[in-house]
């Protein structure tokens, strides 16, 4: 084991500097350490069990932030620095006027952000109850996040944020639309910049960022065997669907039994994994195809109403909670156009099937249903929900591990991380926890828990230093060795 912590050392510095050199658009995880089936919150599976491999199953990039105390925040993962408080709402013309002249922590290079780094804050341990928030999508221990002003009529959840992402095409009934995110609700889409009552300019939420101006820019690579590597990501994709459709305990089922160029490691990507691909100067309607680089290829499919020229849902792996039954629905993207059945005009009983969202959003679908059932439309503008969506697999192209057992490894969570008083340490249910010892950066041993004989353990490191350590756990499934930092 001690020769296993030097080689994790070295590849913590090698880590460390190849990120830092490399990958320019790390992403961040999405939060999620719940397990859930398809109607509630369920013990974490095991490795063959139904519904292993979702978002929980995964520990990727934990988000870790600081407060400058001075009004921003920074993102320890993307390297972007945020306001901390946006101010009120105000219309795009407006935001880039502010962007220009903000100063704001002696720092006067703030822009508006593009959606993949707007989308870099979110979290999916949010909650909604139809238009009434319930737990935010954003970690609000660092940033300020408003409700809708519901005295002026607005719902709880019109706080949505914007990007300085534009639609290529047009939304609903012709509008020009902006992408933003909804940090209350959970949804990315593309928002009517002008009202389509009065032409007036919306008003909108805008977070302003500065640093790594190339956050969200893909750095492609055909590699020859049906998978694309993302050098910028460091996640390798697999450059072709398969055709087939699922419902979510299916397709999670499909991603963790692929074998894909001599690889087995594949797994459904989360939330944040899948929008990284999204090309958001693409849509069916200006470029003739999926809004995705031109690598790699999705199904096209006919429409609700027959017509050609759709492409099919894509699952992933994160939750999105809302209403009564908050464990019913997953996350999916739309590299086609995001449909809806809308109303127009109001109340007149003429239902149009129109690209409700654009082509890039992020709603949700039922985990599971019956097929004759679906498509079918649902919520204000009429989604379109087919249920049975198509899978895009993806993997680490250099996944981490200091012993061979890199299942046990992909699967041990160290949290909160960073953290301050205590530290929680759980491996799968299958493994007993016997030692556990909790190292400083140059190997030396601070303290050692022993007789554990569990699978989990909770210690108390309110005396420790800020900085960065290692746990190295010693288990009946093999060693592994983790990292985490003390605030």
């Amino acid at each position: 084991m001690k020769r296993n912590i030097l080689l994790y050392l070295a590849g913590m510095f090698m880590a460390s500097f190849s990120t830092k050199a490399q990958l320019t658009y790390p992403i961040v995880d999405c939060g999620v350490t719940a397990f859930y089936n398809a109607s509630s919150i369920i013990t974490a599976p095991n490795v063959g069990d139904a519904f292993y491999g979702q978002d929980a199953t995964y520990t990727g990039n934990q988000p870790s932030y600081l407060n400058n105390g001075d009004g921003t925040i920074t993102d320890n993962v993307t390297g972007l620095m945020w306001q901390k408080n946006m101010g009120s709402k105000i219309t795009y013309t407006d935001a880039v006027s502010k962007a220009d002249s903000l100063s704001l922590g002696q720092y006067n290079d703030w822009r508006i952000p593009t959606i993949k780094e707007l989308y870099s804050l979110a979290l999916f341990t949010g909650r909604c109850m139809g238009e009434n928030a319930v737990y935010k999508f954003i970690d609000t221990s660092y940033f300020d996040q408003p409700i809708g002003d519901v005295s002026i009529d607005e719902r709880e959840i019109d706080a949505q944020v914007w990007s300085k992402t534009h639609y290529v095409d047009l939304v609903m009934m012709g509008d020009t639309a902006v992408f933003g995110y909804n940090f209350i609700d959970g949804r990315l889409k593309g928002y009517p910049k002008y009202s389509p009552k009065n032409g007036s300019p919306n008003a909108f939420y805008f977070r302003m960022v500065r640093g790594n101006t190339n956050y969200g820019v893909n750095s492609f690579e055909d590699n020859g065997d049906g998978t694309i590597t993302d050098n910028a990501t460091g996640l390798m994709w697999q450059q072709v669907d398969n055709g087939n459709t699922y419902d979510w305990e299916d397709a999670l089922f499909y991603a963790e039994n692929l074998t894909l160029s001599g690889k087995s490691d594949w797994r459904m990507p989360n939330a944040k994994e899948l929008q990284s691909i999204v090309d958001y100067t693409k849509s069916p309607n200006t470029s003739s195809s999926p809004a995705i680089n031109a690598l790699f290829a999705c199904t096209s499919i006919t429409d609700p109403n027959g017509n050609t020229g759709q492409y099919g849902y894509y699952w992933t792996g994160s939750p999105l909670q809302d209403g009564p039954q908050p464990y019913s629905d997953a996350v999916y993207f739309c590299f086609g156009k995001a449909q809806g059945k809308v109303e127009s005009p109001p109340k007149s009983g003429n239902f149009q099937l129109v690209d409700a969202h654009g082509a890039g959003a992020q709603r949700n679908d039922p985990k599971t249903g019956s097929p004759s059932d679906y498509p079918d439309y649902f919520g204000p503008q009429g989604d379109v929900r087919y249920v049975f969506n198509y899978v895009r697999c993806v993997r680490d192209v250099n996944p981490t591990s200091s012993t061979n057992n890199l299942g046990l490894n992909n699967n041990v969570k160290v949290y909160p991380n960073p953290s301050t008083n205590k530290l929680s340490v759980e491996i799968p249910p299958k493994y007993k926890l016997q030692q556990m010892e909790i190292l400083d950066m140059q190997g030396k041993v601070l303290r050692t828990y022993t007789a554990i004989n569990n699978n989990q353990i909770v210690v108390n490191i309110s005396n420790f230093q800020s900085g960065f350590y290692l746990v190295s756990l010693y288990t009946t499934g093999g060693d592994v060795t983790k990292h985490f930092i003390v605030k």
